[in-house]
C-alpha cells in the first residue's frame, strides 16, 4: 500500500478545502445573482376604489417603491395582473429590465465610475418609462361584469408558475382581499366573512386541501391594504387577513406582510 508523506497529505487537504470554498462561493454568487420576479395583483372589483385620494396616493407611492427597489438589474421582471372574475387570465402588463452594465473587469477607477454612471442613467430612464405604464394600469377602470367577482385564489397558479423560473419571487396584492366567488366549493367573504380567527383558520385549512396542488415555493407576499388606519373592523375585517396569513402558511410556510 502506498502512503503519502505528511507534507503532501497536508497540501492535498489544503487544495480540497480551497476547492470546497470556491464551490460555496460560486453557489452563493448564483443565489445572489438570481433575478427578481415581481408580481403585482391590482384589485379591479367594485370594493376597491382607486379614485379615493388616500388609496390612490398610497398605491402610487407603493408602486413607485416597488419599481425602485425590485427593478435594478438586467433580467429583473415585473408583471401586473388584474384581480377580478378571471384573475389568472388577466395579465395586463409584463416588463423586464434590459439595461446591461458593461464589465468592470480590469478597468481603472475613472472608467469604472463612468460605466456605473452610464448604467444608472440608462436604468433610470427605462424604469421611468415602466413606472408611467404601471401607474396607467393602476388607474384603468374595469366597468365590465367581471368586477362583480374577486377571484384571489386564481393568483396561486400564477405565483407557482413564476416560482418555476428560479427567480426571487415577490408578490404584492393591492386589494381588500375579500375573496368573492359564487359556487358551492368557493368562498364569498362579502356574504359570509370569518367572524373570529378560529373560524378564519378553519376555513383556510379546509381550502388548503383544494389548493395544495399549487407549489408556490417561498415567495415574499405583501398585502397593500386600501384601508386607512382609522377604518372600523367592519370595513377592514382583521379575520380576513388572518385567513390569508394562515392559507399562505399552509401552502409553503410563507409569511404575509401587510402595508
Amino acid at each position: 500500500m502506498k502512503f503519502f508523506s505528511p507534507r503532501l497529505s497536508f497540501l492535498i487537504l489544503v487544495v480540497l478545502f480551497l476547492s470546497s470554498c470556491g464551490s460555496e462561493k460560486e453557489a452563493t454568487k448564483t443565489v445572489a445573482d438570481a433575478p427578481v420576479y415581481t408580481l403585482v395583483f391590482l384589485d379591479k372589483t367594485q370594493s376597491v376604489n382607486v379614485n379615493r385620494q388616500y388609496v390612490n396616493e398610497k398605491y402610487r407611492q407603493t408602486l413607485t417603491d416597488i419599481m425602485e427597489n425590485n427593478m435594478k438589474n438586467k433580467g429583473d421582471k415585473l408583471e401586473v395582473y388584474f384581480i377580478h372574475e378571471n384573475t389568472s387570465k388577466a395579465r395586463a402588463l409584463s416588463l423586464m429590465i434590459r439595461t446591461e452594465k458593461e464589465s468592470l473587469e480590469g478597468v481603472n477607477a475613472t472608467d469604472r465610475e463612468a460605466i456605473e454612471t452610464a448604467f444608472q442613467l440608462s436604468l433610470q430612464r427605462e424604469k421611468g418609462i415602466f413606472l408611467r405604464q404601471l401607474l396607467t394600469k393602476l388607474n384603468q377602470q374595469n366597468t365590465g361584469a367581471s368586477n362583480l367577482s374577486t377571484d384571489i385564489w386564481a393568483s396561486l397558479p400564477v405565483i407557482a408558475k413564476a416560482g418555476e423560473s428560479g427567480a426571487d419571487v415577490k408578490v404584492y396584492y393591492f386589494s381588500d382581499m375579500i375573496e368573492s366567488v359564487k359556487g358551492a366549493d368557493r368562498r364569498d367573504f362579502h356574504i359570509k366573512p370569518p367572524h373570529d380567527d378560529a373560524q378564519a383558520e378553519e376555513a383556510a385549512k379546509a381550502d388548503f386541501k383544494k389548493l395544495q396542488q399549487y407549489a408556490i415555493g417561498s415567495p415574499q407576499v405583501t398585502i397593500v391594504s386600501p384601508f386607512e388606519a382609522t377604518a372600523s373592523s367592519k370595513e377592514n375585517n382583521p379575520h380576513v387577513t388572518h385567513y390569508w396569513q394562515t392559507l399562505f402558511q399552509e401552502l409553503g410556510g410563507v409569511t404575509v406582510e401587510e402595508l
